[in-house]
């Protein structure tokens, strides 16, 4: 897989559709070997290719980050585990996995509660299913949770009076991120990974063109 080939646009869509259930590289791999990159064209290779690869490890250390800048503020720790949830509503795997569960759960309490959480048939158009698949949870489009999501959060942020810390935080969370992803030389398991079914599942459409 050559990196310098992929988008930031391609990148955001495969970190959208890979399975969320992934778990972290171990700590021995993620802080082995550091190299500066020779040239530009080496280091953006480099960059996306870790963040795609250490991609679980990047989001518990931006949580972290979050959750140490507000451990004598509880309100504000539950605003960091709403915004973590909606950003994890924004991974395919992750929504469909807890719409599943949510309504498994609600189906034992109301199944005629349940059968309106059904999302709607997908339109078929020449014998197979629309390109743009619609995500929902609970019969409500993903976008809905991640809306009433973000601004639950945000509310907790404003009522804590930590905004301005957050976003310390969270700049500290992602210059971190960057800086690993900047610096960590990619090894044989990261090159390989690319070349496996899971890769070339999150780019299923590009063969169907």
């Amino acid at each position: 897989m050559d990196w310098s080939n992929v988008t930031a646009e391609d990148l955001i869509e495969a970190l959208r559709e890979v399975e969320w259930s992934s778990p972290p590289r171990p700590l021995s791999e993620f802080f082995s070997r550091f190299t500066v990159p020779r040239s530009y064209s080496k280091w953006n290779s480099r960059l996306k290719c870790n963040l795609y690869y250490y991609r679980t490890n990047y989001f518990i250390t931006i949580v972290f980050i979050l959750g140490l800048g507000f451990l004598r503020r509880p309100t504000a720790i539950v605003a960091a585990a709403l915004t973590a949830l909606s950003i994890a509503f924004l991974n395919d795997s992750f929504a469909g996995t807890f719409n599943e569960k949510v309504t498994r759960t609600v189906r034992q309490f109301s199944p005629h509660l349940a059968a309106k959480m059904r999302p709607p048939l997908t339109p078929v158009i020449r014998g197979r299913p629309s390109a743009k698949r619609v995500i929902y949870i609970c019969g409500r489009p993903r976008w809905v949770f991640v809306l009433i999501f973000c601004t639950a959060s945000f509310f907790l942020w404003f009522v804590s009076c930590g905004l301005l810390t957050v976003l310390w935080a969270f700049s500290i969370g992602l210059l971190a991120t960057i800086l690993h992803a900047s610096f960590r030389t990619p090894n044989l398991k990261a090159r390989l990974n690319t070349f496996r079914e899971e890769f070339r599942a999150v780019w299923r459409n590009y063969s169907e063109l």
